[in-house]
Parts: C-alpha cells; structure tokens; sequence
C-alpha cells in the first residue's frame, strides 16, 4: 500500500478524488492511503439525521455516501483514506473495520493511551478517568446478545470510522482528534448520539504534532491493513 500525506485539503474535492480513484481502478490498481486534515466540515452519513446537527452556524454539512451519521472534520485531526481491494487483500468489510480500528488502538498506545471499542458503536474510545490505565472496559463487544444501546458512561470518543464500499474497494475511513477546537462537535450529536464526548489526545495529556500522528497512524494503517 503506499502512502500519500495530502496536508490540509478541501473536503468535497478530496471526496470526489476518492469517488474518481475507486471508478477508475482495476484488479491490477496497487491499494493506497491518503493522510490529510480537512479545513471545518460536517459530513453526514447515509444513516444521517438532520435532527442530529444541532447549530452548523457557518460550518457547511456536506451530505455524502459513507455508513454512519454526522461527524466532524477540522483543523489538528488526521484523517485516514485506505482505499483497498478487499478481494484481494482477502477478507470481509466486518474485518476491514475490525483492522481499522485495530490500527488507531496501536497508534494510541505508541502515544501511551489506551483506546477502547465499545459494543454496537464503531470507532475508538478512551476512559475520561483514566485514558492511560489497562482496565478492561465493561462495554466492549463481546460474545452474546449486543446490547440495546451503548453505553458511553465515562467515555470520550477519540477516533471515529465511515466506510464505502464499491466492486469490493474501500473509501473514505478514519478520523483521528489529535489536538483541535472540539467545540464544533457540541453542535451536532456525534455520530447519531446525543451527549456523547468527543476528546483528542491534547485534552488527556499527550502532546503531539499532527505530522508526527499521521506518521504512526499511516504506518499502523499500512500493517493492519495488509493482505
């Protein structure tokens, strides 16, 4: 897979860059990430609510094919674009976002947080009490019933996942809060849910530059996503 750092790029060009790259691929097209930032923008998933976005003010919301409801992107988040032919790397969309994620928990504990999943809501979370301790979270997935609701108590959302997949190939993918205004996250309900937290590492202690997170997170992408 190579690796492109796009910097801070427009986020509906950038969309459309992915649409064209995955229109025009072939079995034969290598797999690729793009690492960026995007300037302030909400994006609204498939499953998207309008109710959801709370105040957009002068932040635009930009409607657009990945899962998921309403998130946002800003300044200080690295953004992750793995564009994979799952048929050749030869496992199912459940595995795909099961790597994904797999790599943002690696990236936080190189930065020493643990990151958490939480059952019935995709992407990573962090203990507010104590983001760097090892306890076993009592909402991951497990095996059984999954529960009616997750539970977020406690919990902060760092990391958060919105997949396409089209002819077997991936696009859009993960967002990282490495240090950023999260205040725009109190204008929507982050990801469908209402009062949920967003945090990034600079709110729990860790001090990174955004080159420095994309470099591990792109690396961590690149191991975990390999066939």
């Amino acid at each position: 897979m190579s690796v492109t750092q796009l910097g801070h790029v427009d986020y509906v060009a950038t969309y459309r860059a992915m649409q064209e790259f995955t229109a025009m691929r072939d079995v034969a097209t290598p797999d690729t990430l793009w690492l960026c930032e995007h300037p302030p923008v909400f994006t609204q998933g498939l499953a998207g609510q309008t109710a959801h976005v709370l105040d957009a003010g002068t932040i635009a919301v930009v409607p657009t094919n990945r899962g998921g409801q309403v998130t946002y992107h800003g300044p200080g988040q690295v953004v992750g674009y793995p564009m994979v032919d799952l048929r050749r790397a030869g496992y199912f969309v459940k595995e795909y976002v099961h790597r994904i994620e797999e790599a943002v928990l690696r990236t936080l504990l190189h930065f020493g947080v643990t990151g958490h999943r939480v059952a019935g809501a995709p992407g990573i979370y962090v203990r507010l009490d104590d983001p760097r301790g090892h306890r076993v979270l009592v909402q991951r997935p497990a095996y059984g019933p999954r529960p009616a609701a997750p539970d977020f108590r406690n919990l902060g959302k760092i990391a958060a996942l919105g997949i396409k997949v089209s002819r077997n190939c991936t696009y859009h993918g993960v967002a990282l809060n490495v240090s950023m205004d999260l205040e725009p996250f109190g204008r929507i309900h982050p990801c469908g849910y209402a009062g949920l937290q967003t945090v990034d590492l600079s709110t729990i202690g860790v001090t990174v530059d955004w080159q420095a997170a994309a470099t591990i997170l792109g690396r961590k992408l690149t191991t975990y996503l390999a066939p």
